[in-house]
């Protein structure tokens, strides 16, 4: 395993312990056995460690998902790219409620992850444009309602699977399959040409 990998592991187990705000580079150090100076060799910050974490130790389905979206218009039901779409969503968001939390309660480390995912052109808008993006492209070749709204639809549903997410930390959602298929079903049915 590389310096870097290393680094990643030992900090996606510390900030999963301890939260993003809570989590120091000096803990993330000596978890992966090595110097707080070998983080910096590899990461600028705390910021770039915990953006690592999240695209190579969490749910990678989410994003090769939505990547792979151009690919997949007009080739499948719309329906069961949605619920893949709705799953993915859930597994990611669900990943990261228990790391990302403190980000908010800490305003210094916060405007610096905005800041960092400006820089990198991330952020949680990139799933909504590519989902809205897709369904833009279904409703062109009219397997959406011509007056339906891409942007709305995309919203509707990566913000019942992030609530689903945040619930989950209360209360036991239920299964995800069952919940995908309803949210789609009811989305779609509005959709259909």
């Amino acid at each position: 395993m590389s310096t870097r990998d290393r680094i990643v592991t030992a900090a996606a187990g510390v900030i999963r312990d301890r939260g993003l705000a809570r989590a120091t580079t000096k803990e993330i150090a000596l978890a992966a056995g090595l110097s707080e100076a070998a983080l910096y060799k590899h990461f600028r910050d705390k910021t770039d460690i915990f953006l690592a974490v999240l695209g190579e130790r969490g749910p990678t389905t989410l994003v090769a998902l939505l990547g792979g979206l151009p690919g997949r218009v007009g080739a499948e039901p719309v329906a069961d790219v949605l619920r893949e779409v709705v799953l993915a969503a859930v597994d990611f968001y669900e990943h990261g409620f228990p790391m990302a939390g403190s980000l908010f309660s800490d305003p210094a480390l916060f405007a610096a992850h905005r800041a960092r995912l400006r820089e990198r052109d991330s952020g949680p808008q990139v799933p909504l444009a590519a989902l809205a993006a897709y369904l833009e492209a279904e409703r062109e070749l009219g397997r959406v309602r011509a007056d339906a709204d891409p942007a709305a639809g995309a919203a509707l549903l990566l913000g019942a699977a992030f609530q689903r997410a945040f619930l989950g930390n209360f209360t036991d959602p239920g299964d995800p399959e069952a919940f995908a298929a309803t949210l789609v079903d009811t989305l779609t049915a509005g959709l259909r040409p």
